[in-house]
């Protein structure tokens, strides 16, 4: 297990640095248009809990813009991601800064979405065993559904994943990621807008029980 654990790390780097080759003109051209259209910064970045409950930040190319309303409070996710926006969304090419996550060791390829430290005090247990792997920038419940998965059911298959990880599951993990890619299917330009944030449906849970 340790030496698949050290294969894992290796085809991290390898390929990673490889797609990030690949997609550098794409990379270039989305910041450009970013920063034509929205202006600075380019990048969003972002705490989230990594492996073994540590704290990771991690790169996003920004797909909103900071309007308000009279109050000087942010409009919704929804209203604030214009056409480019979800364009870079539904093309996950807003993910791509990632990538340097995961040479750095922050992110591996496939794992666990790293989730808002906000939520770290809401999870199960079992949920826990979530952060034994390092997190992923796509994994388990992303290819059964992305931002579509109620919140039970995506941490119940980060858990599963955790259990029954191999090499091989990577592998079907990836090539069911690119088809989904591809399609555009599972996004959502403001999950808010679809489902509440782990921590407020759970403690609607706890108020209600």
């Amino acid at each position: 297990m340790i030496m698949q654990r050290r294969v894992k790390r290796l085809l991290d780097i390898v390929l990673a640095l490889l797609i990030l080759i690949l997609a550098l003109p794409v990379l270039l051209a989305a910041l450009l248009l970013v920063r034509m259209q929205l202006g600075a910064p380019t990048l969003f970045v972002q705490e989230r809990t990594g492996r073994w409950q540590l704290p990771v930040r991690i790169f996003k190319i920004r797909t909103m813009s900071d309007e308000r309303d009279a109050a000087g409070n942010l409009l919704p996710d929804g209203l604030r991601c214009g056409p480019l926006g979800r364009v870079l969304r539904r093309l996950s090419i807003d993910e791509l800064p990632q990538l340097v996550n995961v040479i750095r060791g922050d992110l591996s390829l496939i794992g666990p979405r790293p989730l808002l430290p906000r939520y770290d005090a809401w999870y199960t247990e079992r949920e826990r065993r979530r952060f034994d792997m390092r997190p992923g920038i796509t994994g388990l419940a992303q290819i059964h559904g992305r931002n579509s998965v109620v919140w039970d059911r995506r941490l119940a298959l980060d858990v599963q994943y955790v259990d029954e990880w191999s090499l091989w599951l990577d592998l079907r993990i990836l090539a069911a990621t690119v088809t989904m890619v591809l399609s555009g299917r599972g996004v959502a330009v403001d999950p808010s807008a679809e489902m509440l944030d782990l921590d407020k449906e759970r403690d609607l849970k706890c108020v209600s029980t």
